[in-house]
């Protein structure tokens, strides 16, 4: 998520969404600066060549983005006061089952 680098450095252009105290949706702006996205993978430790396509798609004109997503499952079971999150997915994966 990018930082607001205009105010307090904690402060990120992301949300979360809550509903009856559970996050169903999250989202927000997205690093689009190249120098900017290789300094944060070094500092978390990862290799910016191994991102390489990613970040020259930004030096290559890709626009600065941002999205969202709800997570259906989550938001099902909290409005249905279903007991597990299980119960809200269409097929559900435990150890035993790994495909549909």
């Amino acid at each position: 998520m990018r930082k607001d680098e205009d105010a307090n450095a904690k402060l990120t252009e992301g949300f979360d969404a809550l509903y009856k105290g559970v996050e169903i949706s999250s989202g927000g702006q997205r690093v689009h600066i190249p120098e900017l996205l290789e300094k944060l993978l070094k500092k978390k430790g990862l290799n910016p060549k191994d991102f390489k396509s990613y970040i020259d798609s930004f030096r290559f004109g890709a626009p600065p983005h941002a999205g969202w997503s709800i997570g259906l499952e989550r938001f099902t079971q909290t409005l249905l006061e279903l007991n597990n999150i299980r119960e809200a997915v269409l097929f559900p994966r435990d150890r035993d089952r790994l495909t549909p």
